[in-house]
């Protein structure tokens, strides 16, 4: 099977790229390498990817012809995107990357006859402060993330339901695990830790709570769209951990796994952010059998290694 995935070179999406390429599948990789981060941490990312077969384009969904690199493509999975609550990235940045770049991609998807399923994949930060609702819940946003990402979200199902585009939406809650990104809080925290530094803490927020999600569970999850795509078209699936952990509790677990206390740099509250998510998966398990397994400590654990021998082993901490 004939299958893209923008992203391809950000966290999750070189996960699934590499993922659906070991499983046999013609995998077409889209990504921009934007400055958001460094684009050396994704070329780390891309290596890993192509030696698993995929093929990856450099393109800008906002503003590239994306129709040659789709070509014949029966699935897509959309992961590219302005990522992140951030008080310093303006909302020009988040039109852009997240709406408009979703506009010039279902354009390019839609002269594709053989496409089955086109994927989008949002977040729980369309919900708002408590992300604890079901899928038929209104969102709340409070971020320019939240507000764009539900945007992009409904462009594709507005194709849906005006031009039967099939398409579906899948919002994951908290995903964590090797390749996070280096601004995220336990890549953060495991280079702090590392570096005798301090480790920037936003006011309030060791009291937040998360549905931290494994990375690998999150890939199980998308896959399991490739077998089903006739039962999700137009549906919106929530897809994360149904287990909540504060902040102060996933610190702990880092600074068990290993073996040494933070310091900890109070910040300013950072506005927009999330106070409690906890994912509502009862949709999840009942259309798509979706069963997130990860224990977070392991799950921790496994990104540990991750930072340490290919991260700060290879000197990448600083960049």
């Amino acid at each position: 099977m004939k299958i893209a995935v923008t992203g391809a070179a950000g966290f999750i999406g070189s996960h699934l790229a590499e993922t659906l390429a070991r499983q046999g599948h013609t995998v077409v990789g889209i990504d921009s390498f934007t400055d958001y981060y460094s684009p050396q941490l994704k070329q780390v990312n891309a290596e890993d990817v192509a030696s698993a077969g995929v093929t990856l384009h450099r393109l800008d969904l906002a503003t590239d012809d994306l129709t040659p690199a789709l070509e014949g493509v029966e699935f897509v999975y959309h992961l590219a995107g302005q990522p992140g609550i951030s008080a310093t990235t303006p909302l020009a940045d988040y039109v852009r990357n997240n709406i408009v770049a979703m506009d010039n991609l279902l354009s390019a998807c839609q002269q594709q006859s053989s496409l089955r399923c086109f994927v989008n994949v949002s977040t729980s930060s369309v919900y708002g402060r408590h992300a604890y609702d079901p899928e038929t819940e209104p969102p709340k946003p409070t971020s320019y993330y939240g507000v764009t990402k539900l945007a992009a979200e409904q462009l594709a199902l507005a194709a849906q339901r005006e031009k039967g585009f099939p398409a579906c939406s899948l919002r994951i809650f908290s995903v964590y695990g090797p390749r996070e990104r280096p601004e995220k809080l336990y890549p953060k925290l495991i280079r702090s830790i590392l570096t005798d530094t301090p480790f920037p803490l936003f006011e309030g927020s060791e009291t937040h709570s998360r549905s931290y999600t494994f990375v690998g569970d999150i890939i199980e999850g998308f896959v399991s769209v490739l077998d089903q795509p006739d039962k999700v078209i137009g549906e919106i699936i929530n897809m994360g951990s149904d287990v909540e952990m504060t902040t102060a509790q996933g610190i702990a677990l880092i600074e068990e796994i290993m073996g040494k206390k933070a310091q900890l740099d109070i910040k300013p509250k950072r506005p927009g952010d999330q106070l409690h998510t906890c994912a509502n998966i009862g949709k999840a398990r009942e259309m798509l059998d979706y069963q997130p397994h990860t224990q977070l400590a392991d799950g921790l654990q496994a990104e540990v290694d991750w930072y340490v021998n290919r991260i700060y082993a290879n000197g990448l901490h600083t960049v």
